[in-house]
């Protein structure tokens, strides 16, 4: 598997710096590289890519929570829900303006078509394989925690750094893309499938290992990827296959399946018993 499959782009966003990275900051360059982002989302070479892979595969082919997922992140792209400085993650942005909601829609949101592609291309064959094996429903719920919990995680992190080191660019560090859920699953995948070898740049790697070295790699060969973000989904997947995050999940789930249960047998009840008078 190709490195830049997994890719979240990182925008800092620190006034008054300059950078040749992809990573942008606060000031007269940032217009710029929003035109740079409008000629890309324009040209949408990535999406006629990902069409073509999607048509190789085959919709019926597909798992539908998988297919599901791929589209909300395609018709997010297209058409999204606030620009990208508005909704990606950054603990400046959450924790001191309270804009939780960025945990819900940086990992749907992406940079350009080519960060798309690459994620969508990455998840495409993930997520049909997982979901195959975990079931549709429960694959939407790790889905669902993944991408809340990589978020946490994340802002952990960078808050950590920023307190260790005393620079606050940790903390105005603001990351969009699904890839530290694609790092998470490749945890999954991993476990789920034990052995076999991946090749990262031509070398191979035993799986077990692969994504500590794609983590690595990817930070030195591709300026303004999130390292924290990457870092966080390989975290969330070692909680979920070797910590405790698997058993929550599942006592959240029978608590949650046992009170609808007890809610409709009471709710039969007072059908069966005439009106409540509330």
């Amino acid at each position: 598997m190709c490195v830049s499959v997994s890719i979240s782009i990182s925008l800092r966003t620190r006034k008054g710096v300059r950078s040749s990275e992809p990573s942008t900051y606060i000031n007269i360059r940032t217009n710029s590289f929003f035109r740079m982002q409008s000629r890309q989302r324009r040209s949408h070479l990535g999406l006629l890519f990902l069409a073509s892979q999607l048509f190789q595969v085959g919709l019926d082919n597909i798992p539908p929570v998988t297919l599901a997922v791929l589209a909300l992140n395609v018709y997010l792209f297209l058409f999204p829900f606030a620009p990208l400085l508005k909704t990606c993650v950054s603990v400046h942005q959450v924790y001191r303006f309270n804009e939780w909601n960025r945990l819900l829609l940086s990992p749907v949101h992406h940079a350009d078509d080519w960060h798309l592609y690459f994620n969508m291309v990455s998840f495409l064959w993930k997520g049909s394989r997982l979901e195959r094996r975990l079931g549709g429903a429960w694959f939407l719920y790790v889905l669902s925690v993944f991408s809340l919990l990589i978020g946490l995680v994340y802002l952990l992190m960078e808050a950590l750094l920023t307190a260790l080191t005393d620079d606050q660019s940790y903390s105005l560090s603001c990351a969009v893309g699904f890839s530290g859920v694609l790092f998470a699953l490749k945890v999954l995948n991993n476990h789920y499938h034990p052995g076999g070898v991946t090749y990262v740049m031509g070398v191979p790697v035993a799986n077990r290992y692969a994504s500590w070295v794609e983590l690595v790699l990817i930070h030195i060969t591709t300026p303004g990827t999130s390292f924290a973000g990457h870092l966080a989904g390989i975290l969330v997947g070692l909680l979920y296959t070797s910590g405790p995050l698997k058993t929550i999940m599942k006592r959240c789930a029978e608590f949650v399946t046992a009170n609808e249960r007890r809610s409709y047998r009471g709710g039969g009840f007072f059908r069966s018993s005439g009106t409540s008078g509330i």
